[in-house]
């Protein structure tokens, strides 16, 4: 079967063409816009998406050269998002598949990035039970994935997400938006220049909730301790800049390590999932699999890095599985 999938939750305009599981075809424009406003802003990024969207189809069109007349189902992701942003996908994709008299596919955009761990993997890779951390620019969140479409959610943040407070952080910085790569890409950069770093200098900033027994998570407090750090420590150079950005991070690791553990000992799982736009840090996947390969712990991580981003391929493979299970859908013609 074909499916062309559509996502546009937020400021990733994306559309795949997926043969069964298999990516055959992608076309993904990230908007540039808001680097100047330091922020996505949803009316600029729903117009982006307008103007992006069809020669993202005529790209994965071209590039598959498969024509609509073959596309056997439309997916697209239905929620959570922004509201103008996800209004232009499902606009597009409900026109496309009364067009073409085919079955339209609502997806999940939280389930779908869990999902993006079946890109290019066998099915029987993903072992059920086992438990995900889903960490973005707009979520955190704990899942206990019981089975192909069982989820129960088990922890989330209480207030900002990781990816979020990357961003605020780096915007106090004057690094721009988006944040996370660039803080990741300084933090690597002090750890380069500094081969023997003081517990001074990693412990500068807390680790909310580490010593609380459950599964919450809570950034905000954090981000306010870098504000104050920085007015109290006045950036002077590269190397303060490098400074903040590694100890920042490595704040939000050790605490995304302990809950993610402390889940999977909960639950008591073999397998523990990454997902979500912040699991393409390489430095995180490391540390998570260096921690998971001790234990006796199966570690996934999506394949690839586009993978991890907000992408349609993993809207596709998500409406594959709901269409071969035969699962209750959401289809209208």
């Amino acid at each position: 079967m074909y499916i062309l999938a559509f996502e546009t939750s937020c400021d990733d305009t994306s559309v795949a063409l997926m043969k069964d599981d298999k990516l055959v075809a992608m076309s993904t424009r990230t908007q540039l816009e808001h680097e100047i406003t330091g922020g996505v802003v949803p009316e600029v990024a729903a117009r982006s998406h307008a103007n992006a969207i069809f020669p993202c189809i005529d790209d994965v069109l071209a590039e598959s050269k498969i024509p609509l007349s073959e596309i056997d189902f439309i997916a697209c992701t239905k929620e959570p998002g922004l509201a103008p942003s996800l209004l232009t996908g499902k606009t597009v994709a409900r026109s496309l598949a009364n067009l073409l008299e085919i079955p339209l596919i609502w997806v999940h955009h939280i389930e779908a990035h869990m999902f993006a761990n079946f890109l290019d993997r066998k099915r029987e890779e993903v072992i059920f039970p086992n438990v995900v951390l889903t960490i973005s620019g707009g979520h955190t969140e704990i899942y206990l994935w019981k089975s192909l479409f069982e989820f129960e959610m088990i922890g989330q943040t209480r207030d900002d997400a990781v990816g979020e407070a990357y961003d605020k952080v780096a915007k106090m910085l004057g690094m721009g938006f988006p944040g996370g790569a660039k803080v990741e890409q300084k933090a690597l950069e002090y750890r380069k220049n500094h081969k023997n770093i003081s517990d001074e200098i990693t412990q500068i900033f807390p680790r909310p909730y580490l010593d609380k027994t459950g599964l919450e998570f809570s950034f905000s407090g954090l981000k306010s301790a870098v504000k104050r750090f920085i007015d109290e420590n006045p950036i002077k150079n590269n190397d303060d800049i490098c400074k903040v950005c590694y100890a920042f991070q490595e704040a939000i690791f050790d605490v995304l390590l302990h809950k993610f553990f402390l889940a999977q000992e909960k639950c008591h799982t073999s397998q523990i999932i990454l997902a979500g736009g912040v699991s393409a840090s390489a430095t995180l996947r490391n540390r998570i699999q260096e921690k998971a390969q001790n234990l006796g712990i199966d570690f996934l991580a999506p394949k690839k890095n586009i993978y991890s981003m907000d992408n349609a391929a993993m809207i596709g493979i998500l409406a594959y599985y709901k269409v071969l299970e035969g699962e209750k859908l959401e289809v209208k013609n």
